[in-house]
């Protein structure tokens, strides 16, 4: 096991992490910008190292500083978290080049699933049923006047080094596609550094549906069930749940059967998110996350599993130690990410936060790193906590995460728990009747 884990990584996250380090006894390192120099992942690590001024790009991005970090402080491991390095392949070979442990897959299957159209046409040749696309990346317009015609309209634009929704365009027409590729090859070389993009077909009633895979070093990959995320806006998610409503333990069973033997194929190591759109009994290949996912509480909710705990365990080179037939599912959790932002315009709102309450009770949980008197910085993500709620049921967790959101008390900015409770008393959301495209016309009446 690890001596010491530099967390690349801050807020809730990190802290996340640092929990489960301490229950297994390993000392932390939290690196942080001049301006988290009072965040609470700092406060509570063992060491902290400052290594950069507020941007990005200057700390939580720096990848010397962050390797500096861990050469002063002797760690001998590095946990991404999610976001920032998490899936930058160079950064994890690098850490591998430093003689230290990078706590998550290899940088070649990062890189491989980090370009959306090699990672779709590698799931495809294994089995993994995709999306109708372009034949990779389409570079001008008369190639996708003709892959557009093929796949059929309306047709989605995507970056192939993106997501987040940055690059992407509906194109519903031929008259609407030459001016969408424009924009979506624009946006993605502004957020990517690349403008190669590819066409799918642009499905107009999808959930998204996702797995959670482990797989460790010694060819044993499982899954732990799925999760809902088809709560979304501009492609953000807004609240997942575990497992979904829309599937039943057979299509369950089936789509975990799938994944796991293309991943067990592909020799696959540690945690993963294989994503989905699922419409009319059909399952489709998006993408795949190569870390760990700002949902992943609702899965350990219903399986009883700590996926930070085995991503370190699975680094360490330990055996999952459990079958696919020791993985089982208890009642059903949601989770809803509270942001700092305005609850009907999304406009950010950082600022002091000068009280803050989390709600509790039976099966509540909150991983946030708020305190009454810290300061939300306005240069990074406005996620500033996640509400996870377990029930028996789907109906009791909903129950309960209403009460939740009532007594969760953040004065000082603007949230969006407001709309959190608007949306877990509409009949169309208590009976999952949903789509990827609700949440938007949702917030827009």
């Amino acid at each position: 096991m690890f001596q010491k884990i530099l967390i690349a990584n801050r807020g809730e996250i990190a802290l996340r992490i640092q929990r489960t380090c301490r229950e297994l006894g390993i000392p932390t390192v939290a690196v942080h910008s001049t301006i988290d120099a009072e965040a609470m992942h700092v406060r509570l690590a063992d060491e902290s190292v400052c290594i950069g001024p507020p941007p990005a790009r200057d700390s939580y991005l720096n990848i010397p500083a962050i390797l500096s970090a861990a050469s002063i402080t002797g760690a001998d491991a590095i946990h991404p978290g999610y976001g920032f390095l998490s899936e930058n392949a160079k950064f994890a070979e690098m850490v591998a080049a430093h003689g230290l442990t990078f706590i998550g897959p290899s940088p070649e299957h990062i890189q491989m699933m980090g370009d959306k159209i090699a990672a779709k046409a590698t799931m495809g040749r294994l089995g993994v049923p995709l999306v109708p696309g372009s034949d990779g990346a389409v570079t001008d317009y008369a190639a996708a006047r003709k892959a557009a015609d093929r796949i059929g309209y309306p047709v989605l634009i995507k970056a192939a080094a993106g997501g987040g929704g940055r690059g992407m365009k509906v194109a519903p027409s031929p008259a609407e596609l030459e001016d969408a590729m424009r924009i979506a090859r624009a946006e993605a070389r502004a957020a990517f550094g690349s403008d190669a993009v590819y066409l799918e077909k642009f499905l107009d009633r999808p959930r998204h549906i996702e797995l959670q895979i482990l797989a460790d070093a010694h060819g044993d990959v499982i899954h732990l069930g799925e999760r809902d995320c088809s709560l979304q806006r501009r492609h953000q998610k807004l609240l997942e749940e575990a497992g979904s409503p829309a599937l039943s333990a057979q299509q369950r069973d089936q789509l975990g059967f799938t994944v796991t033997a293309a991943l067990s194929t592909l020799g696959y190591r540690n945690a993963g998110t294989v994503e989905f759109l699922y419409q009319d009994g059909q399952f489709a290949f998006i993408e795949m996350n190569t870390r760990l996912q700002v949902e992943h509480p609702v899965t350990e909710m219903v399986c009883g599993i700590d996926l930070v705990r085995e991503q370190i365990r699975i680094a360490a080179g330990d055996r999952l130690g459990y079958r696919q037939s020791d993985v089982h599912f208890s009642g059903h959790a949601i989770e809803s990410r509270i942001t700092a932002e305005h609850p009907v315009s999304f406009v950010p709102s950082p600022g002091r936060v000068s009280l803050y309450h989390a709600p509790g009770g039976p099966g509540v949980r909150v991983d946030s790193a708020l305190y009454a008197g810290c300061v939300v910085p306005s240069v990074y993500d406005s996620l500033i906590a996640k509400l996870i709620v377990h029930a028996p049921t789907r109906p009791e967790a909903i129950a309960r995460l209403r009460r939740a959101l009532d007594e969760f008390a953040v004065i000082g900015i603007e949230t969006t728990i407001p709309l959190h409770q608007r949306v877990v008393d509409e009949p169309s959301f208590q009976a999952s009747d949903i789509t990827v495209h609700w949440l938007e016309r949702f917030v827009s009446d």
